[in-house]
């Protein structure tokens, strides 16, 4: 079995457990923030739904540059309201879907790199940057919105097994 087609089935169960908890996302929450050093709702879940496209870019370039010529990053702008949120997660989850199902085992051993201003931050291969960047990263976001809901006593979906407010998967 290829490394793509062994990845495929924790990406397509990562993606959905992620999509249940954006669907909680309440429109009128999307300013809420937990704390003053936090990012709102809507920029956490807008993140989450940006961190799929990060495979597309992982699997087809070389690298990614944070600060390309000195002219820093522009992050793409945060969805308005839950539908365009989940429009944007479900585009950017198809896309990444499609590359990663494409990527043959010399594609994911290839060596991509991080950059700032074209200096190389690290390097190492696509296979490691799709497990931390894309898979971790969004395990790792989901659990914070996942606290910004029950912080604002909107019901935590069960991912992993049951939550506090559901029985079941």
């Amino acid at each position: 079995m290829s490394l793509s087609q062994s990845l495929l089935p924790e990406f397509d169960q990562e993606m959905a457990s992620t999509r249940k908890t954006l669907e909680r996302v309440p429109d009128e929450k999307f300013s809420w923030k937990p704390h003053e050093k936090s990012g709102a709702m809507g920029w956490l879940a807008g993140h989450l739904a940006n961190i799929p496209e990060w495979a597309v870019e992982t699997i087809t370039k070389d690298g990614f540059d944070m600060n390309p010529g000195g002219k820093g990053f522009q992050p793409p702008p945060v969805p308005k309201t839950r539908k365009d949120l989940l429009e944007l997660f479900d585009k950017n989850v198809a896309a990444a879907r499609a590359a990663l199902a494409k990527a043959s085992d010399a594609d994911l051993g290839k060596s991509w790199s991080f950059l700032n201003n074209g200096v190389t931050v690290f390097s190492m291969p696509r296979i490691a940057c799709l497990r931390t960047w894309v898979m971790n990263h969004t395990i790792h976001h989901r659990a914070q919105l996942g606290v910004y809901l029950r912080l604002n006593n909107i019901a935590v979906p069960a991912i992993y097994g049951p939550s506090a407010d559901e029985s079941g998967m």
